[in-house]
């Protein structure tokens, strides 16, 4: 079985972005040489996601907004300790941290419409998400 191994590091301008990391996802596929495995995901904060769903804005800012009904900002407990993104680790159980896609005949085997993101919920600091490469 081969494995590869690559770390994306994001620095985020908005303390709330949500980036499509599809195309690094499939560079990292090819650089692997595995033509039948899968990829894992996994963005490497407590307040960050990663997830597939459609590549639309509409749909993009309709999450956002979901998000931000289910964890609104407010004075949370964990602000106590001197953070101020209580917010940030709920959206991250919300969508949770990591996926794992499929790799047929050498390429991410995704549904229609289907692509990878990155969401950061706590940003304007250097974050990182690992690609795990595994297969024949």
């Amino acid at each position: 079985m081969k494995s590869h191994t690559e770390y994306l590091t994001f620095k985020t301008v908005q303390r709330e972005e949500f980036i499509n990391i599809t195309p690094q996802v499939e560079k990292a596929i090819e650089k692997s040489g595995v033509r039948e495995g899968m990829v894992l995901v996994s963005a490497m904060h407590i307040t960050a996601a990663v997830y597939v769903n459609d590549a639309e804005s509409g749909l993009i800012e309709d999450i956002r907004e979901w998000l931000k009904g289910l964890a609104p900002t407010k004075d949370y407990r964990h602000h106590r300790t001197g953070e101020d993104n209580g917010e940030a680790h709920l959206k991250n159980l919300i969508l949770h941290h990591q996926v794992i896609v499929p790799i047929t005949n050498g390429r991410a085997d995704f549904g229609p419409w289907q692509q990878i993101y990155y969401a950061e919920f706590d940003g304007r600091r250097s974050k990182r998400v690992i690609l795990k490469v595994m297969g024949e």
